[in-house]
């Protein structure tokens, strides 16, 4: 399955642009099989995401994209979030206690929303996006880096605010996922790929083989917020 990790939509994301239908009918189009709402500091949407999900039949998850004191963490398989800004250890403990699992957004992305080289020590964390469709190539590039030379879990969402960018990049898994209790378990399991979006086909970031030209995949970069 080609799911995208990191989407926001406009009813609990201020700055979005799309709704929850548009959004699906573009992940189609593109050929994704599911996709994940991460809006801001909330999982409001999921009533709605949820009976959309039954109705379609297409696979809609839930998170939520949370602000650390030291970064962006997506957080998934927890209906309470915190009250309370948390620093990223505090949050990926809690995340993980109530069964959840914590990836970090954008890790490299240079405004203060990234975890940078905090990702290389922090307890609880299940992986990071390698690759993110509103990060500048030569962030997304240091985060591949890194994916390349360590054995941190790596993953791939569009972060998407505009319809265009919804599946610029993605996360292939081996495993079927059709609930947010399948997701956090193929993430435990690690059995998932960063994948970007070209010519109308999604293609691997392959472990362990470097590439230069990848600073010039299809992605919708340089949009960081």
């Amino acid at each position: 399955m080609i799911i995208d990790i990191h989407i926001h939509e406009k009813t609990f994301s201020s700055d979005s642009e799309i709704e929850l239908q548009e959004i699906v009918e573009e992940a189609r189009r593109k050929g994704l099989d599911g996709i994940c709402i991460t809006d801001h500091d909330s999982n409001g949407i999921a009533e709605k995401a949820f009976a959309y999900r039954r109705k379609s039949g297409f696979t809609v998850l839930v998170g939520a994209e949370i602000l650390s004191y030291e970064g962006d963490i997506l957080v998934f398989g927890i209906d309470k979030l915190p009250a309370v800004k948390l620093h990223a250890e505090e949050l990926l403990k809690l995340v993980a206690e109530q069964g959840g699992i914590g990836i970090a957004a954008h890790p490299y992305r240079d405004n203060k929303r990234g975890l940078g080289d905090n990702i290389l020590t922090l307890k609880n964390l299940a992986g990071f996006e390698v690759l993110n469709g509103r990060t500048e190539a030569h962030n997304n590039l240091h985060a591949l880096k890194v994916y390349q030379q360590t054995n941190i879990p790596g993953l791939g969402g569009s972060d998407a605010h505009k319809l265009n960018e919804v599946g610029c990049c993605a996360t292939y898994f081996s495993h079927k996922i059709k609930d947010e209790s399948d997701f956090v378990q193929a993430v435990k399991a690690k059995g998932f790929e960063p994948v970007f979006y070209e010519n109308g086909l999604y293609k691997k970031v392959k472990k362990g083989v470097w590439d230069e030209k990848i600073s010039s995949f299809n992605c919708c970069l340089g949009f960081g917020i």
